[in-house]
């Protein structure tokens, strides 16, 4: 099948992870897909293995000068956007008696920031009846120790896409979020934690899962690309859980 095909995609924070999952379901469903992230080694490496069809650019999306260059090499590329997967993010867990200002601000430039205006900078180039998806976390709606600025920050994305959903309508944009519980990416070995600390939380949270597994980036690429498609024409201003079923909590 050929969901996307003619369709461009731009990913940030593409080039590991979810957003290298996603870009590789959108190229086997025909799209054109241009991937960012902060470091050339790694972009060049995700676009050797992409192949056909995939660019990468290096940007950081908590520059705003580095999206207007991004916006401009699109523009140069394609001239035109079809889907936006706002997906580059970072995660640092502290408890809230500990945050520190420095903490505070790279979590939500990144995460906050930089999503907002990465969506507000590409909005001239985005093709009426476009799809954008922001790519959240079960942390914006459920309560985890040591997690409330990026848990915030998260939450403030559900919110964007919301009324991003309302704005943006009357050209036919979707707008929707994606919330994933735990997926085993290489986000986790970016949170400040040494590794034996990293393995005692991730067996603790895969008991609380009740599929007791984590999820594979794969499957949460699956999903965008759903929600990139002419098949969710109908969907926008929605979140999507995909968690293995762990903010459900079981009575018995």
């Amino acid at each position: 099948m050929t969901k996307l095909k003619d369709k461009v995609a731009v990913i940030t924070g593409g080039n590991s992870g979810i957003g290298l999952a996603t870009a590789r379901e959108f190229l086997a469903q025909g799209a054109k897909v241009v991937i960012t992230g902060r470091r050339k080694a790694a972009i060049d490496e995700a676009v050797r293995e992409l192949g056909d069809g995939a660019t990468g650019v290096l940007a950081d999306t908590a520059d705003l000068q580095q999206i207007d260059a991004l916006v401009e090499k699109v523009k140069a590329l394609y001239n035109k956007v079809d889907v936006l997967f706002i997906n580059a993010g970072i995660g640092q867990f502290f408890p809230i008696e500990y945050a520190t200002e420095q903490q505070f601000d790279q979590i939500m430039n990144v995460n906050y920031k930089g999503a907002y205006f990465t969506l507000s900078k590409f909005l001239p180039l985005l093709e009426d009846g476009a799809s954008v998806i922001l790519l959240s976390s079960i942390s914006a709606t459920s309560g985890m120790a040591n997690s409330s600025v990026y848990g915030g920050s998260k939450a403030a994305l559900n919110s964007l896409a919301k009324v991003a959903s309302i704005e943006l309508a009357p050209r036919k944009i979707r707008v929707n979020s994606v919330s994933p519980g735990p997926i085993d990416t290489p986000i986790m070995g970016k949170t400040g934690l040494d590794a034996s600390a990293i393995e005692q939380f991730a067996g603790a949270m895969r008991e609380q899962v009740p599929l007791k597994r984590f999820g594979i980036s794969s499957e949460v690429a699956k999903l965008v690309t759903f929600l990139a498609s002419d098949e969710a024409a109908f969907i926008t201003g929605s979140d999507y859980v995909i968690d293995g079923g762990i903010i459900v909590n079981a009575v018995l």
